[in-house]
């Protein structure tokens, strides 16, 4: 659910990235000692996994389309919220510096709709209240959290996407292509997360955010600590080189969706407003285009065709980008906050 810049106006994009920096800054405030302390290199590590989980799309039966997870839920289960909400902010601007995937203006959008929705809706007023007191009632508080977060966060597409003048459609026209296509990803999205989060609280507890105060210190411990790093990061590296290979070709939810409603914007206007516009997409663009070193996550848009290499490459230094950056954010956070 990557919007690109074709899909909103300057005007928009830099009311959505304001919001967004201020709620960044909220979240960087708000960070844990504990995450801080001891916990900067899993951070890092569940982020190079998200990453590398958001690059296998799965397709949708009987739709022609294809979805891949938004992560926000589950970082915000590992991370808890503020974290989470770094390290979206992290995986998106990654993605779109150095794959092109999410545009430049738009990263304010794609950063509220998969990280706002899910790490301070979903998680703490949908997931929170009904997860507490057994595996089970957490595992509907996943999916039911999944899902309203994914669906808010499509909403949030359409409503950018109709203030910027993109779609002749009516705005309940527009919601009847996203919402459905959303919803079946998000049951998709829901299962995996419950998958994950529930192998780990059968067997590292420690390694969710709720029980970090409750691990009685066993995350504490330099063994328990590189064990995590060390499993996350094998299992994002075999996801992201491997697995990746495997991803369905099919146009994602949100390509699906707007390939049905998108007036394109015109780049010959005699307007002065327009070409100032036209002129900060363009140079957006091509920052994009200087910085993005593959692009599509392969080594050249020149071909149509997909390389297995660079499709590989891209899951393993995409990941790696992600753990470093990570890490020395936290450095310089912890720091900040220390003076």
């Amino acid at each position: 659910m990557h919007m690109s810049d074709a899909l909103i106006t300057p005007i928009v994009g830099g009311v959505t990235l304001a919001t967004s920096v201020g709620v960044l800054s909220y979240s960087t405030k708000k960070l844990e000692s504990d995450i801080l302390d001891k916990r900067i290199a899993y951070m890092g590590v569940v982020s190079a996994f998200v990453f590398a989980a958001q690059m296998i799309n799965f397709s949708i039966p009987g739709t022609g389309s294809s979805g891949h997870i938004g992560g926000g839920l589950l970082l915000a289960i590992l991370l808890g919220p503020h974290a989470g909400f770094l390290a979206m902010a992290t995986v998106l601007l990654t993605q779109a510096l150095f794959f092109a995937d999410g545009g430049l203006l738009a990263f304010g959008c794609n950063l509220l709709n998969l990280g706002f929705f899910t790490c301070y809706v979903a998680y703490p007023l949908i997931y929170k209240p009904l997860s507490k007191g057994s595996k089970k009632k957490m595992c509907v508080g996943i999916m039911l959290a999944t899902i309203i977060g994914l669906q808010l966060g499509s909403l949030g597409v359409v409503i950018e996407t109709m203030l910027s003048g993109r779609t002749d459609l009516p705005f309940d026209t527009f919601l009847l292509f996203m919402q459905p296509i959303h919803l079946a990803i998000g049951l998709v999205e829901g299962l995996i997360t419950v998958s994950v989060v529930g192998f780990l609280y059968e067997r590292r507890e420690a390694l969710l955010f709720d029980f970090f105060s409750e691990s009685f210190g066993h995350f504490n411990t330099a063994k328990m600590r590189r064990r995590a790093f060390q499993g996350f990061f094998i299992v994002a590296l075999i996801i992201g080189g491997v697995f990746s290979q495997f991803a369905s070709s099919n146009p994602d939810g949100l390509e699906w969706s707007i390939d049905r409603v998108v007036v394109e914007a015109s780049e010959t206007t005699s307007n002065v407003g327009d070409k100032k516009e036209t002129g900060i997409k363009k140079s957006a663009e091509e920052l994009q285009e200087a910085v993005a070193f593959l692009p599509d996550y392969d080594f050249s848009k020149k071909s149509n065709e997909d390389s297995v290499l660079g499709t590989s490459v891209s899951g393993v230094v995409g990941s790696l980008i992600i753990l470093i950056t990570i890490s020395l954010s936290g450095l310089l956070i912890r720091k900040f906050q220390q003076s």
